[in-house]
């Protein structure tokens, strides 16, 4: 729906006119593989059909992807809309905003960013000024500028181009994405690199986090007040959690709510009270804590309150595999020995909460043994490798379908 240059064409398998015989454009697709579309070409430049022509195309072809180019940057690494873009068929189902990373530290000026001055007058940037990771992601969650236009019912993901494999560059792109995804229109943000040889590192996705306390002892029998007080127990694990970055943490409570609460008020700690500590069991405790958290979250890291010993490095590994695409339900054990902690992707979350009450950690990590990808640690914890579920896909994460 936007335009290219002529000289681009010969780039593609096929190029044909978007009014051509839809029985023609299916053939040629059968042949091809990958036919462009295309309005009128004028002055070395081709035009797109309208965004209306989007639902008149997928009635008639028989395709199994319609991708639209609706937004255009005139080689500019990153960009702000005008008032009459993007031009996004309102049918869309999946709409990804694209930037690259190459941007930081080039002049906000029109020969370096599309459109600066609309980035100026809404946030008041400095013209001339280096681009600055926050920038991106401002302008990337923005309703008015990176989120114009796009249908309501529409998937929002961003891709970072230009992710370098490692370095200090590719832990400023996670940082964008996790600002980013501040917004819940966005789903995702995939880093990455267009022309490289794996053109997708890491999904990165919305996380929370659930700790576990709504047993049947009290918050006094178990921890005692004075150990709250000074960071063990609970306050403890929420501390690490903190640490880690998890935007999303509910701290779910049982008998003595109120008293867990009191100890951890100057955590400023979110709570989800389980009312039916008593008979529930872990089944009830998971309910209200998923129902607390929400709902463009993608996982959950469910951690039992008793784990005071968990470690910000076990939680980045446990991120970083999701991220990775290694699998949807992720727990780490030792010397074959399962750990009680775990992250689960929302595709899980209806099934655990189908399990009998009476259910506890290790019964719920025997129900799913055969979807669990496993993180193996050492003795000392460190991360000996990833042992793939057997009942998941392990296709890398730039063609796994279900991870996008």
């Amino acid at each position: 729906t936007t335009q290219i240059a002529t000289e681009q064409l010969s780039l593609f398998p096929c190029a044909m006119p978007a009014q051509s015989d839809p029985q023609a454009i299916s053939q040629a697709l059968t042949e091809k593989q990958f036919v462009f579309l295309h309005d009128t070409l004028r002055a070395g430049r081709v035009t797109g059909p309208g965004p209306e022509w989007a639902r008149q195309i997928l009635d008639s072809v028989d395709s199994d992807i319609l991708l639209v180019e609706a937004d255009e940057a005139d080689g500019r690494l990153f960009k702000a809309p005008h008032v009459d873009e993007p031009r996004i068929p309102p049918e869309t189902s999946l709409v990804v905003a694209v930037a690259s990373l190459q941007a930081l530290g080039k002049p906000l000026d029109s020969e370096h960013i599309y459109n600066p001055q609309a980035m100026i007058d809404r946030y008041g940037f400095v013209a001339g000024s280096p681009v600055k990771s926050p920038w991106l992601a401002q302008v990337l969650r923005d309703e008015r500028l990176g989120l114009s236009g796009i249908p309501a019912a529409a998937r929002v993901m961003v891709f970072l181009n230009h992710t370098p494999e490692r370095g200090f560059v590719r832990g400023r792109a996670r940082m964008i994405a996790r600002l980013s995804l501040q917004s819940q229109r966005i789903n995702a943000v995939a880093l990455g690199s267009v022309r490289g040889a794996q053109q997708v590192f890491e999904l990165q996705r919305s996380l929370g986090a659930l700790v576990l306390a709504a047993d049947g002892s009290s918050w006094k029998e178990r921890h005692g007040r004075a150990a709250a007080l000074n960071g063990g127990g609970l306050a403890r694990v929420m501390e690490q959690l903190m640490r880690s970055r998890i935007d999303h943490i509910r701290l779910v409570t049982g008998k003595g709510s109120r008293e867990v609460r009191k100890s951890l008020r100057h955590l400023g700690v979110q709570t989800a009270h389980n009312r039916a500590w008593k008979s529930g069991g872990l089944v009830s405790s998971l309910k209200a804590g998923l129902a607390a958290l929400p709902e463009h979250v993608s996982a959950a890291l469910i951690v039992p309150g008793g784990a005071s010993h968990i470690q910000p490095r076990l939680i980045y590994q446990l991120m970083s595999a999701y991220a990775r695409c290694d699998g949807d339900f992720i727990a780490p054990r030792q010397a074959n020995a399962p750990g009680r902690i775990m992250l689960v992707s929302r595709r899980y979350w209806h099934d655990m909460l189908s399990l009998p009450p009476h259910c506890d950690v290790d019964a719920l990590i025997k129900r799913f043994e055969a979807d669990i990808s496993w993180l193996d640690l050492d003795a000392a914890g460190v991360v000996l490798g990833m042992s793939p579920a057997r009942h998941a896909s392990r296709l890398p994460a730039s063609v796994n379908a279900r991870s996008l």
